[in-house]
């Protein structure tokens, strides 16, 4: 990976609240059984990644409050009034990135539609035929926004700080991102993992694309965060979402 550069723009990341989801049966996540009868409210993180007048949106978190047989899912506030707080208005926003098409990681992406959309090419392949994917997606699905479809890793901004990694099995096109911060760097998982015990005992979710696929990136993304001593960001997981200061505080 590219070295940043030393006159580069400060790099900042924000933390922004995009909803939480009370998880019905946590067993779900697990295509061996591990979590039998158990419960847990997961959050539906975003994050903003600012270098100058280059801004990222990664993730855009859940549309709005609803329940399913999946949970209940809770949204208090939108992106773009957080937003407005640090005085970002959505046409400034440069770049939205997709880890993925889950409802609750795309679901306020239409706020943003002169934004790039960076989306992994297999899970942009699956938006625009699923109709519900492709109508939260619509500003480009459409046809009218720009979209760059991601193959493999990719260096966002060309300097090397802000690197969207491939990690293929939780969808077909599967993505995490590197964010390599003056402090130091950090991992923002996506859905590599949903909550800290699949970490040490390898839960596969019943509903992940590729089983064999999920364990290759999953030892891909350790691998990554440890050879860069990396603090690792589980989006769903309340306990990781805490490394990071409260908006509107930045990370720096």
């Amino acid at each position: 990976m590219q070295a940043p550069p030393k006159t580069a723009a400060p790099l900042e990341l924000y933390r922004l609240d995009c909803g939480s989801i009370a998880i019905k049966d946590l067993d779900t996540f697990s295509d061996t059984y591990l979590y039998p009868g158990q419960k847990k409210t997961l959050t539906a993180s975003c994050y903003l990644i600012r270098s100058g007048d280059r801004l990222l949106l990664w993730d855009t978190g859940l549309k709005k409050s609803a329940e399913d047989d999946f949970g209940t899912m809770t949204l208090k506030q939108r992106i773009v009034p957080q937003l407005a707080r640090i005085g970002v208005k959505p046409d400034a926003i440069t770049h939205v990135g997709i880890s993925h098409y889950h409802f609750d990681h795309i679901g306020q992406a239409a706020d943003f539609p002169k934004a790039t959309l960076l989306i992994g090419k297999k899970d942009y392949a699956v938006a625009k035929a699923y109709p519900p994917i492709t109508k939260l997606l619509g500003p480009w699905t459409s046809g009218g926004g720009k979209v760059e479809e991601v193959e493999g890793d990719k260096d966002v901004f060309g300097d090397g700080r802000v690197t969207i990694l491939s990690m293929p099995g939780h969808t077909e096109g599967h993505q995490a991102l590197l964010v390599r911060l003056a402090s130091g760097p950090v991992l923002l998982s996506g859905d590599q993992y949903h909550f800290t015990e699949q970490v040490a005992n390898r839960g596969v979710p019943s509903f992940n694309t590729d089983r064999s696929q999920t364990l290759a990136s999953m030892d891909r993304f350790d691998r990554v965060a440890k050879n860069l001593k990396a603090k690792v960001v589980i989006q769903h997981e309340p306990a990781d979402i805490a490394k990071l200061p409260a908006f509107p505080q930045p990370a720096k």
